[in-house]
């Protein structure tokens, strides 16, 4: 999905930097594989010494990265990339969803919030642990202009992690068509499928075809 927006805004050789409105360190070494085709310098928080808070108060996915994406464009002036993603249990009505970085409260690991997720599931039988990682992703400009993409990766819940490779609830989705979770993937199978993937391709898909377009008016 592409909202209507003014394509000089995105496409400017003079915007040098793109930065990542997050601090997570699973998510800035998928991110900065993904969008290695971008002509930008890829960015974080961290590294430009921005440290403040942003209150995620939407009710879907595609709203915290909107509030994300468009809160430090305009704080710090650079064309910003958010993405808010999750898992969603069928089982347990959606859930975690918008709430899985911080189930069960912020006091948790990672390893606490699959330990919970897989306490509440305990007793559901495989055929009803359905489950899938969403994400959404906003890429906005500092004034306010923004494109979308997402991505949806589906599977079962396993009744125990498995896997060392990724972060979150990476080791307790089963994957059918790989018979693996995403933890067990290989880091170039996992950029290849995920449910981030899907939706940075779509992103680096429209921006480097403006940027294409908009270098070619100029030759």
């Amino acid at each position: 999905m592409i909202s209507d927006f003014d394509k000089s805004k995105f496409i400017n050789k003079k915007t040098s930097k793109l930065l990542l409105a997050t601090n997570n360190g699973g998510k800035l070494k998928e991110f900065r594989f993904l969008l290695t085709k971008l002509p930008y310098e890829i960015v974080s928080p961290s590294e430009l010494g921005i440290n403040f808070q942003v209150v995620e108060n939407g009710n879907t996915f595609a709203e915290n990265a909107y509030i994300k994406a468009t809160t430090y464009a305009k704080k710090t002036g650079l064309l910003s990339l958010a993405d808010d993603s999750g898992i969603e249990v069928d089982a347990l009505e959606g859930r975690p969803g918008i709430f899985s970085a911080r189930y069960g409260g912020n006091s948790l690991t990672d390893k606490d919030r699959v330990d919970l997720l897989l306490k509440e599931m305990r007793n559901i039988s495989w055929n009803e642990r359905k489950a899938r990682f969403r994400s959404v992703i906003v890429v906005a400009t500092p004034q306010g202009e923004i494109i979308t993409g997402e991505g949806i990766l589906e599977g079962f819940l396993t009744f125990k992690p498995l896997g060392e490779n990724g972060f979150g609830y990476d080791p307790i989705l089963y994957l059918p068509d790989y018979d693996k979770t995403s933890a067990q993937l290989t880091l170039s199978e996992k950029n290849r499928i995920s449910h981030r993937s899907q939706a940075t391709k779509k992103i680096v898909n429209i921006l480097m075809k403006e940027y294409t377009n908009e270098s070619t008016k100029h030759l």
